[in-house]
């Protein structure tokens, strides 16, 4: 059986929310792989003792190593606490992030409620549900 993938992304003014969440999902999450982005992926680590594989800091490209991810099919969910009230130095990398994310389908929760409602669906440990993946090859083959 193939284990999920679920990416876990905090701004800074977020990332004690995230934990806080993830704390109380502590039981879904432990049986996920997890991958989150620089000083998200360390908190959450240390607090919840498993493991979380560790990518790049967001503004040093660890949106886009999501995002690489996404593409391939390494990704099954993003949850993404992003600060809607700060200007963000790497903005262009977050809403390539989101797009990406959209584009391959990928479900995306930006709080608390959605979050909560995307961990306990029950499709998440639903080893028969598979996200549909768009088939791109029309736009790939293309004439220029």
């Amino acid at each position: 059986m193939v284990t999920k993938c679920i990416a876990l992304v905090a701004h800074d003014k977020r990332k004690l929310d995230l934990l806080e969440w993830a704390r109380n999902h502590r039981d879904a999450l432990s049986g996920l792989r997890i991958v989150a982005t620089g000083t998200t992926g360390r908190i959450l680590s240390e607090e919840l003792s498993f493991p979380v594989e560790r990518l790049l800091s967001g503004p040093l490209g660890g949106d886009q190593q999501i995002g690489s991810k996404i593409a391939c099919g390494d990704i099954d969910m993003l949850i993404f606490f992003w600060d809607p009230l700060e200007p963000m130095p790497h903005d262009s990398d977050v809403k390539a992030l989101l797009r990406i994310a959209s584009l391959w389908n990928v479900p995306v929760a930006c709080n608390r409620a959605s979050a909560d409602y995307m961990i306990s669906s029950p499709l998440l440990c639903d080893a028969g549900y598979v996200r549909a993946r768009p088939d791109f090859a029309s736009y790939v083959d293309r004439d220029l």
